[in-house]
Parts: structure tokens; sequence; C-alpha cells
């Protein structure tokens, strides 16, 4: 067993400062939140809650949850990011696994082709236009198509099929499997923390979009939390610009998106620490080629 030097107490001592110091910067503002969420209004714009709550009120979780179609937008969401990312999974698999394989024909072009489009976009009026021409304006299947596939998700994966020995396939085929038989009886199982990781990322991207949806939605049964909880921030602060009187005693637009933050982030805290142990695997995908 080696023994520690002086030098090395020292370096662990900094190694823990900095993790301290970090953790801090990373739990304070999502803690501080959750406290003004639940004070008093004068209390936050006084600056008076700092590490506690100050006038315990639930006032603007409840001016949250009675916004109207709050639980339709919910489900709007839950909706669009399971089936997103189902989307998303399945065409980022069988592309990552088609340009892995060194033998397909044209695979350098194509490689070059999908890395372009990370630099170069058509633009929004473009892209608006083409959305308009597919008939997916105002329609669900056009949020679950709009970023059905990413790029970099795409590379990602391509470079953790390529990490998996070409011996096993080889195998494989001499055994008569064929290509879906190897991709999902060989390559998947092996991948489940790239594939975790991967499906994390579509999810996050799903659950906190609300550009498009807001562009393409005109249906207020359609859109997804996000935009609702957008419209009533915006609704908020033209209350407050509207009626310099008014009394904020219990809520105020600080307050009110202090709650909308918590309320729409809250399903992501508690999937997380499910998918955490495939995430840390996950997140080095590609870091290092065998």
């Amino acid at each position: 067993m080696k023994i520690k030097s002086r030098s090395d107490y020292i370096l662990d001592a900094f190694v823990y400062l900095v993790m301290v110091i970090v953790l801090i910067i990373t739990i304070f503002p999502i803690w501080y939140i959750v406290m003004a969420s639940f004070s008093a209004t004068d209390a936050v714009s006084e600056g008076k809650v700092i590490l506690w709550v100050k006038g315990f009120t639930l006032e603007s979780y409840k001016t949250v949850v009675k916004t109207k179609n709050l639980w339709t937008s919910y489900g709007n969401t839950i909706y669009y990011s399971v089936f997103g990312t189902i989307i998303n999974m399945l065409l980022t698999v069988l592309c990552g696994y088609a340009i892995s394989k060194k033998w397909m024909p044209g695979r350098r072009v194509i490689i070059i082709f999908i890395t372009l489009s990370m630099w170069f976009s058509p633009g929004m009026m473009a892209n608006y236009i083409n959305y308009r021409d597919l008939g997916i304006v105002n329609s669900r299947l056009g949020i679950l198509l709009i970023g059905a596939i990413n790029t970099y998700n795409v590379i990602l994966m391509r470079s953790f099929f390529e990490s998996i020995p070409e011996q096993m396939e080889e195998s494989a085929l001499l055994d008569g499997a064929n290509e879906f038989q190897i991709l999902f009886k060989i390559y998947l199982p092996l991948s489940t923390a790239a594939l975790m990781t991967i499906s994390l990322y579509y999810f996050v991207g799903h659950w906190n979009a609300y550009f498009w949806s807001m562009i393409l939605l005109q249906d207020e049964k359609k859109i997804p939390l996000q935009v609702l909880l957008k419209k009533l921030i915006v609704k908020m602060s033209v209350m407050e610009s509207e009626s310099a009187n008014m009394d904020y005693t219990e809520i105020s637009r600080e307050t009110v998106v202090y709650a909308t933050m918590i309320v729409s982030m809250l399903p992501m805290l508690m999937i997380y620490p499910f998918v955490q142990k495939f995430f840390e695997k996950g997140v080095m995908i590609g870091a290092v080629k065998g």
C-alpha cells in the first residue's frame, strides 16, 4: 500500500475543495429557485430569500396549477418526448449502424454530407416553408418529425458501434445471422450505455423544446408544457405592466416564473437518478478510440 506524502494530502484537499465549490455553484441556483417559489413576493423582491423560505405561501403554485390546459399540455409534452425519442433512436441507431460499416458503398461521401449538416442550415423561413408544403403545420406528427435525427448523436452512435470488435460480427455471419439479427442481438445489447445516454439527450431536448411548437401549433390543445408556461410568464408580465397599483403580496411575475421552472423541470429531476449510471458510462462515447 502506497503511503501518501504531504504533497498528496495537499493535492487531495485542493481537489475536494474545488469539488465542493463546483457543487455549491451547481446546486445553489436550483435551491434558490425552490425556496423563492415558496416564499412571499415582498421577501423575494427585497432579497431576503437566500437559503430558506421567507413567508411560506403556495399562491404561485396555485396560479400555475389553475392555468387553463395545464394538464393537457403536460400530457402533450410527455407524448412528444416519449414518441419523439423512440423515432429519434430508431433513425439514429439505423443510420449509425449503417455508416459504421467500412464495406458500405459510398460510406465516406455519406459521412461528409451528414457532417456538413452540422454547420450549414437552410434557415428558419426555408424550414417553415418545407414544413408547410409537407402539411405538418398544426400537426402532432410535425412536432415528432422536426429534428427526428441529430447529426452529433449519429456520429456518437457510429463511434460506439465501431468500437465493438468485428470478430463478433464475423462469427455471427458464419452462423447464418443477417444484418438485423446482428444489430439487435449483438450490437444493441452491448450498447446499453450509449443508447441510454443518447436517449436522455433526445428526451431532454423534446421536453425543453418550445420554439417550433410555438411557431407551428395554433391549436391550444396540442401545445406542449413549455409553450404554455411561456405564455403564462408573458401574461404575468403584461398584468404587472398594466396594473401599477396591483397588490403583489401574494404573487408576482417573479415568483410565478420560479414556480413554473420547478413544475417544468421536476420530471427531469425525477428521471435522471435512474439513468445516471448509464449516463456516466455513455458520456465518454467516442472519446477514446480503440
